[in-house]
């Protein structure tokens, strides 16, 4: 039997191109296996092999969406694939977005299996866990020697069709599909076994994971908001032009500190969207639109609120964790109250 032909899709950081500084690598088709690829050639023994690697920016992938899917879609088609896997991406968050878009288009346009890996907090993993199989990884790099044999196995039961057994079997991350299993103890026996861990204080692990929402009281209302000193915060990536500080369009990995003393409007000239995912002519044309900086400068003036406070903190929304939207949020939010700001406005896209 002829090996089955696997098309492997890494970002510039695993094909060795670089960091952040290389986001923007237009789509590449390598020959064999690049990067993690030998370690996938060496899981699958003499069942498959990588014949293409396909290499792509995380930045460009995100920013270039139709384009880059047309173009990875070609790469596929003409490599005569049998699989196709993305990853692992562990907790990369523009990386697991593009993992899984990508994924579930050669699902979609070529009919072939398709696998991947991430983190369960990756905001990819979030998106397509229920469209895709994706194996779940820890959230760095670090456990690849894991990972991949893991994404290997389950890979090659996709390609010959074979059952695929319950997220907690075959390792991927539940949401996929409901698949019944046989357990080696009854029930009672384990509810009553996690019982007496979680009463002695031994770690235990649920069979029914419920979702943790977190749960924040509000603030007492604003006693007078005409001598109170308002702060605006954003996650529509408003930025001075340029964006210096290379806030990314998607999955951000840091937020924006920027002084506004003396600003009354965000000009053409001066100020931008960093954000990715949507049309961003019109936040361009007036960055107002997304963080109302002329408006309170006129609110400030009319005495209807105390004073605007001189700076402002942005990130981009697009894919950009729970986990990493609330670090920014208590380092920022701590800054505010050393500065005595009462009144903060919170604005997206």
């Amino acid at each position: 039997m002829s090996k089955y032909k696997v098309v492997h899709y890494i970002n510039q950081f695993y094909a060795g191109i670089g960091g952040e500084e290389f986001a923007d690598h237009k789509p590449e088709l390598r020959n064999g296996a690049v990067g993690p690829g030998a370690a996938f050639n060496a899981a699958f023994s003499d069942k498959a092999e990588i014949v293409k690697t396909i290499v792509c920016g995380d930045s460009y992938f995100n920013e270039n969406l139709s384009d880059a899917k047309k173009a990875l879609i070609e790469m596929v088609k003409g490599a005569g694939a049998d699989i196709f896997i993305a990853g692992p991406a562990f907790n990369a968050g523009r990386y697991g977005v593009a993992c899984g878009t990508i994924c579930e288009e050669v699902s979609r346009e070529l009919g072939i299996p398709v696998l991947t890996g991430m983190f369960e907090e990756n905001p990819g993993a979030e998106m397509f866990k229920d469209k895709l199989h994706i194996v779940a990884t820890s959230n760095s790099a670090a456990s690849m020697r894991t990972a991949v044999p893991k994404m290997a196995a389950l890979a090659l039961k996709l390609a010959t069709g074979e059952q695929i057994g319950a997220s907690v079997e075959e390792g991927y991350l539940p949401g996929r599909a409901r698949v019944n299993f046989f357990e080696k103890e009854r029930g009672s026996k384990r509810a009553v076994d996690m019982l007496l861990k979680k009463m002695a204080g031994e770690p235990f692990t649920t069979e029914y994971p419920m979702p943790d929402f977190d749960r924040v009281p509000p603030n007492p209302a604003v006693a007078d908001i005409t001598k109170a000193t308002v702060a605006l915060v954003t996650s529509g990536g408003i930025v001075p032009k340029g964006n210096p500080d290379r806030i990314e369009s998607s999955s951000a990995s840091k937020y924006g500190e920027y002084d506004i003393t003396g600003v009354d409007d965000l000009t053409f000239e001066t100020y931008e969207t960093a954000h990715g995912g949507y049309d961003p002519v019109y936040a361009n044309q007036d960055a107002d639109r997304v963080l109302p900086v002329d408006v309170l400068r006129e609110f400030e003036k009319e005495g209807k609120i105390g004073k605007l406070h001189n700076k402002f903190y942005t990130t981009t929304g697009n894919g950009t964790s729970t986990k990493s939207s609330k670090q920014y949020a208590q380092e920022f939010s701590q800054k505010l109250k050393d500065d005595n700001v009462q009144v903060v406005i919170l604005t997206s896209t």
